[in-house]
């Protein structure tokens, strides 16, 4: 018995400024991008600081690929919104057992709409090989549907910080943010946003709605542990792949030590 389906889909791409761009932390754009956001963060009135930072980390994730956009701007809506429903409950009017269950009922829907999307991206593909397999094991030849889909960079750690918030929330934790731009920024936050780490919103949401100063200890501070960090990935990491890429391109010429030294430096 043999079952064919077939189905590509593709997510069209669209181009900031013609050219499509990554701006990896160690790229001569962010060099440029960096200073600049900083130094209008603190030309700027104090009102409208987080817009700032909220319009730089969507145009930082845009410059990877600007539809996928709507991804995280989807589970930043979701999440929000589940927020302040569980505030609304909180101080509604119903009984203590039919609050806790509405209050369980909007993080399950938080949850499955955000993991979802991330199922969705990430597994789909080897969720429809294994479905392949299991039907191979009773005979039947089974086609699935193909899908071209380009993984969205960065999704997995957007989406749990955006779902950590719902928890926050849920656990009384932290308070509802009731200004969706100031929590998008939460969630977008461009420093944090492709490569984490996974922030809480009781650290991170609390210390955004405080416009900040200008402090030259902090200054230096923050140069100084940027500088480390961009030691660690450009002069050591770098130097690093050399080997291990080698290695892992080539493991019927390697063996033995140069696997497990392989495996240790990745």
């Amino acid at each position: 018995m043999t079952i064919k389906t077939h189905l590509r889909y593709n997510f069209p791409e669209i181009k900031i400024f013609g050219e499509k761009r990554i701006m990896l932390f160690n790229s001569v754009e962010f060099l440029i991008f960096f200073p600049v956001v900083v130094l209008i963060y603190f030309l700027i009135p104090d009102r409208v600081k987080y817009l700032w930072l909220l319009a730089a980390s969507y145009y930082f994730y845009m410059c990877w690929n600007a539809r996928y956009a709507l991804i995280l701007l989807f589970s930043t809506a979701v999440t929000w919104v589940s927020g302040l429903l569980l505030e609304r409950i909180k101080h509604g009017e119903m009984e203590e057992g039919k609050k806790a269950f509405a209050k369980k009922g909007v993080v399950a829907l938080s949850f499955l709409l955000n993991l979802g999307v991330l199922f969705w991206f990430k597994y789909v593909d080897f969720a429809m090989m294994m479905l392949e397999r299991l039907f191979n094991l009773v005979h039947i030849q089974l086609s699935l549907p193909e899908f071209d889909i380009l993984l969205p960079v960065g999704i997995s750690f957007f989406i749990f910080q955006a779902l950590s918030y719902t928890m926050d929330v849920y656990r009384d934790e932290i308070y509802a943010e009731k200004n969706f731009f100031r929590y998008a920024l939460f969630v977008s936050f461009f420093p944090q946003l492709v490569a984490g780490p996974i922030e809480r919103s009781k650290n991170l949401l609390k210390q955004l709605a405080i416009p900040q100063k200008f402090s030259f200890s902090r200054f230096k501070d923050g140069i100084l542990l940027m500088l480390w960090g961009f030691f660690l990935k450009i002069v050591l990491a770098d130097r690093i792949a050399l080997f291990v890429d080698t290695v892992y391109v080539s493991i019927k010429i390697y063996d033995g030590w140069y696997l497990i030294i392989a495996k240790l430096l990745f």
